[in-house]
């Protein structure tokens, strides 16, 4: 919703300008003819918005990058017939066609190159609605259902040295049910004691996207912002009669005030946990990523991951991991589950010396070089066979110049050591079922999870999240001053994010409980301070006897692997883990490469994608009372659940973690 403030408010501002031009522009000395019955045409503008997620565009076409937000100004026409029986209600008929054509802003391929898709989408719409003219006047408001069946559905993918794609899209809704809302002034352009009479009517009106997706799959939904003008005839009888003065309120006022309630309209809110958790046992499912990389310019396996010798492997057991902390474990954010993957090359010679019947294949790539990729997977297939005795034959391996899934494309520019990091690697795929979980399909190239428990020192439900609805449009920055009840002040900030969130246990410090003001301090872009104020009480409760569960799923740098494959993974695995009136804590995160705001909104809508598939297997269960708690932070580094500084890292922070915490 917060994508499209500026334009709901221009809409606001353009109604109110319909209303006081509607009460002041037609008072006059004699009463004009009133027919009932009126006809005429329509023309306008539709400014469409879309939002949500686009990249499954036919049945033959998934694009690389899914697309989100986009917009378009295209036609609408119509022909319509009005009643009025009398001055205030009355009833309109639109049947019109309907252009919800548009364009997605542009997104950046794998390639890091741009991509770009366009949409001619075509109805003919049938539109009922209530007239209501409040005023008696000339004003008038109208709202009704809107029913719309498709007659043009084309679209336009383009992308960066790769040939254009015009088709039709699939599962496209037919008839698609919505609702819409506006208003317009009437204009005579006859002659008051005219028996015809004739209006020209501009109208402004909003098509909501609430049950208006125009497609049967993915979540892409339209509303549209349409301003256009009518024709209208009618026949009445003559008469003269007088009414009213003129008002004195002029357009002029009424832009004024409506422009400083735009800049006003700053809404400032602040989630705090009853309790502040103290550190939390977590039984995690700690996905295994499938891949070893290697340092720039070596190709010895890095000594960060764990190296054992004949006699140590003899006794390792992957167990052991689950449990204990791993004597090598570092400090440093998520440390206990990073020593866990280093450990993937024991872990996977564990699960092969276990299950004599399963194989794998190790795939080396090093750019430009499959040569030397060939040489990665030798080497790990090396110590496979000589530390834990695995035949080679049950081993096969190959080099590329660039894995399966690349980070880097062909015309890529920016971040290119980073990209080429992540591509300096040795994948592990396997067909065989037992080293492997089924997430989202019986082809998954998932190693099986380990299941190790952690101690999580700061939980997510323990932060207090702030948020400011409309800042990342409407301001330069905002700061948070937190306020104890002896006037200690505690300064977070600045921010520029419509989201920040500060451990509740950074704020109560030594104290066990307390009572604090918050007040945000916001700059706008016009130059203006605004000021909101709330408040939160805390309390601290130390090492409570509360075990949650987690899991994550994780997403390659090909970003056309959407929440919905992970669907049956979510329905069948966590939502039975799910306990009656327990809360779920979702949140997405991304790593940091790539554009800020894209990688928010990118964590936002799988977060939020996540939400609502366990909540329909949520009801599909009849379990209740079930509350979530859903974000996204993007590439916030201080939210990420692994630093940035290595490339498993930055795979493992392309993730949706899944936090599950059990009633109090």
């Amino acid at each position: 919703m917060l994508q499209s403030y500026p334009t709901k408010k221009r809409f606001a501002l353009l109604f109110l300008v319909l209303v006081f031009a509607g009460i002041t522009g037609h008072t006059q000395a004699v009463k004009r003819v009133q027919p009932a019955w009126w006809f005429g045409v329509s023309g306008a503008a539709n400014s469409n918005h879309f939002r949500g997620t686009t990249q499954m565009l036919n049945n033959n076409l998934t694009v690389p990058t899914a697309f989100h937000k986009g917009e378009g100004i295209k036609p609408y026409a119509s022909v319509l017939m009005e009643y009025r029986p009398g001055k205030v209600l009355g009833g309109m008929l639109n049947v019109a066609y309907d252009n919800r054509g548009g364009k997605f802003d542009e997104v950046i391929a794998p390639c890091n190159c741009p991509a770009n898709l366009t949409t001619n989408l075509g109805y003919v719409t049938i539109e009922p609605s209530l007239r209501i003219a409040p005023f008696a006047s000339a004003f008038y408001i109208f709202a009704g259902p809107t029913i719309a069946f498709n007659v043009t559905k084309t679209f336009e993918y383009t992308q960066f040295k790769q040939p254009d794609t015009k088709a039709d899209w699939s599962d496209l809704r037919s008839p698609v049910f919505a609702a819409q809302a506006g208003a317009g002034i009437d204009i005579p352009l006859s002659k008051k004691t005219a028996e015809t009479q004739m209006t020209l009517s501009p109208f402004a009106s909003f098509q909501t996207d609430l049950l208006n997706s125009p497609r049967k799959v993915e979540s892409w939904s339209v509303y549209t912002i349409r301003a256009g003008v009518a024709l209208k005839f009618g026949t009445g009888k003559k008469s003269a009669l007088p009414i009213a003065a003129p008002s004195t309120i002029t357009i002029r006022d009424t832009i004024n005030m409506t422009a400083k309630a735009m800049e006003k309209d700053v809404q400032f809110s602040v989630r705090a946990p009853k309790i502040v958790p103290g550190n939390r046992q977590v039984k995690e499912t700690f996905p295994l990523r499938n891949s070893v990389f290697f340092d720039m310019g070596s190709t010895e396996i890095p000594n960060r991951y764990v190296m054992l010798n004949q006699q140590q492997a003899t006794g390792f057991k992957e167990e052991q991991l689950q449990e204990s902390q791993p004597n090598n474990l570092n400090t440093g954010r998520s440390a206990r589950q990073l020593a866990v993957y280093h450990n993937i090359l024991n872990i996977l010679g564990d699960r092969l010396r276990s299950n004599p019947q399963s194989s794998i294949a190790l795939a080396g790539a090093s750019d430009k070089n499959p040569t030397e990729g060939k040489i990665l997977a030798e080497n790990i297939k090396q110590y496979l066979v000589t530390v834990f005795g695995i035949n080679g034959s049950r081993i096969s391996t190959e080099g590329r110049d660039k894995p399966v899934i690349p980070s880097e494309q062909p015309g890529a520019t920016r971040e290119l050591a980073l990209l080429r990091e992540g591509d300096r690697r040795v994948d592990i795929v396997s067909t065989s079922p037992e080293l492997l979980l089924q997430v989202g399909g019986a082809n998954s190239e998932f190693l099986k999870p380990v299941q190790i428990r952690a101690m999580q020192q700061d939980p997510l439900d323990s932060h207090v999240i702030f948020t400011v609805d409309g800042a990342n449009e409407l301001l330069n920055s905002w700061n948070v001053d937190v306020t104890d009840e002896k006037g200690t002040v505690q300064h977070y900030g600045p921010y520029t994010q419509d989201q920040a969130s500060v451990s509740g246990k950074t704020i109560l410090g030594n104290n066990t409980q307390g009572n604090y003001k918050i007040m945000m301090n916001g700059q706008t872009k016009t130059g203006r301070t605004i000021t909101k104020e709330s408040s939160v009480s805390l309390l601290k409760m130390d090492d409570v006897k509360q075990e949650g569960q987690r899991y994550s799923i994780l997403f390659d740098f090909d970003r056309s692997k959407t929440i919905a494959s992970y669907e049956k993974f979510l329905t069948d695995i966590v939502t039975p883990l799910i306990p009656e009136n327990g809360t779920v804590i979702i949140h997405g995160h991304t790593d940091i490469i790539g554009e800020e705001k894209y990688n928010l909104t990118l964590s936002r809508q799988r977060a939020k994608d996540a939400q609502q598939i366990i909540e329909r297997a949520l009801q599909n269960a009849g379990k209740k009372g079930v509350k979530f708690e859903t974000y996204g932070f993007g590439e916030d580094t201080g939210m990420a659940p692994f630093e940035n500084n290595l490339p498993e890292e930055r795979f493992y922070n392309r993730a949706v973690i899944i936090d599950i915490i059990p009633a109090k």
